[in-house]
């Protein structure tokens, strides 16, 4: 069904990167002529998860003529914001260069990155808002590079792929999420990897669609590691979105968690309540690709196991094709659950972005 009202927050939105050439006078000299030289600046850093080629990440109609999937701004304003009545988009580009094993050439190319998100690409639409894409590979530049940037109000928060070196929840990376609280910035945990391990716990698939359908596997090892390593007790404060994961893995996942933590709690003395109720407080979920049959008496009984109306966001995760026209909410979502997640979980959770002071219907007004 189609949103039935506007106002919304859009949380997943992939304008396309820009080639690495235009990333070039925001860098010091020393990289500029390192990337030309080696000729790094003709290389497309496009994410082998994020292949704009594939069909299922340009849906026909979204697909401008001549350049890549998000790369037409127009197209981008009005079928992404316009068509959706949407207030803010946040955008999530999942740069190449993340994946990059020197971590002083992909922090020199990130820090390029962030400021012509800062300069070209968030400008171009008010409605539009950043997230900082840092490299996980020395994290002290990473914390660098989100205290740069934290005074910035259009970046409202911190982008990583999900599926990392080593577990998300690991100590050396706490000076990351403690930069993340310092800032008041939420940490988006986005479908993609860095390719270090395969996705598959017994090798690598042959089929992109093994890589596809598997990336919830990498959510929920990221979702364990940070129960396990105490980054919740440490971070009362942090908030994780997953963005691209799909949503209904995510009830059979906390089954199993609650019921297998209850056997070795003694292990983990740090977590101190069922690990549900951590869960649905700090991490929350975009929207599409929803992932339910589409029956609408199924769905309602799905949204049912989440146990609470907080942790979905609304997303169209435009330009990449999950649902046809402007039918972006799957059958079987209430208008109070709509309200929810297009308006009030967003902005309950981004803090940074200032509620317009015109009245939204509620949901009864809608129904009426």
């Amino acid at each position: 069904m189609k949103l039935p009202f506007r106002g919304a927050v859009d949380c997943d939105i992939h304008p396309a990167a820009p080639p690495m050439s235009a990333l070039l006078p925001y860098m010091k000299d020393y990289w500029s002529d390192q990337l030309h030289n080696r000729h790094v600046d003709r290389m497309g850093f496009t994410m082998t998860s994020n292949n704009p080629l594939l069909s299922i990440h340009g849906r026909p109609d979204w697909k401008p003529k001549g350049g890549a999937p998000g790369s037409d701004m127009a197209m981008l304003r009005s079928q992404a914001l316009d068509a959706f009545g949407t207030d803010y988009a946040i955008c999530n580009i999942i740069h190449g260069a993340v994946a990059l094993f020197n971590g002083d050439m992909a922090s020199a190319i990130l820090s390029a990155f962030n400021d012509w998100v800062a300069k070209e690409l968030l400008p171009t639409d008010r409605r539009l808002r950043g997230s900082i894409v840092v490299s996980l590979q020395d994290p002290k530049l990473a914390v660098a590079e989100i205290e740069r940037l934290a005074g910035n109000p259009d970046f409202v928060q911190i982008l990583l792929p999900s599926l990392g070196e080593i577990p998300i929840g690991r100590r050396i990376y706490w000076p990351v999420f403690e930069a993340a609280t310092r800032a008041g910035l939420p940490i988006c945990l986005h479908a993609g990897g860095l390719y270090r391990q395969a996705p598959m716990g017994n090798g690598w698939p042959s089929y992109f669609v093994e890589d596809y359908v598997t990336q919830s596997t990498g959510f929920e090892g990221a979702l364990v590691s940070l129960l396990a390593e105490g980054v919740f007790q440490k971070f009362p404060d942090l908030t994780f979105v997953l963005a691209e994961t799909g949503a209904t893995w995510l009830p059979p996942f906390l089954w199993r968690q609650d019921k297998m933590w209850l056997g070795v709690r003694t292990e983990l003395p740090w977590i101190d309540r069922i690990p549900r109720e951590i869960i649905c407080e700090r991490v929350r979920l975009t929207l599409q690709p929803f992932d339910a049959p589409s029956d609408p008496t199924l769905v309602e009984r799905v949204l049912d196991h989440f146990g609470t109306d907080d942790i979905l966001l609304f997303s169209t995760d435009y330009p990449h094709w999950h649902f046809d026209g402007e039918d972006v909410i799957p059958d079987g979502f209430s208008l109070e659950l709509i309200r929810k997640i297009a308006i009030d979980n967003p902005y309950a959770t981004y803090h940074r972005l200032q509620k317009p002071h015109i009245a939204i219907p509620a949901a009864s007004e809608l129904s009426t």
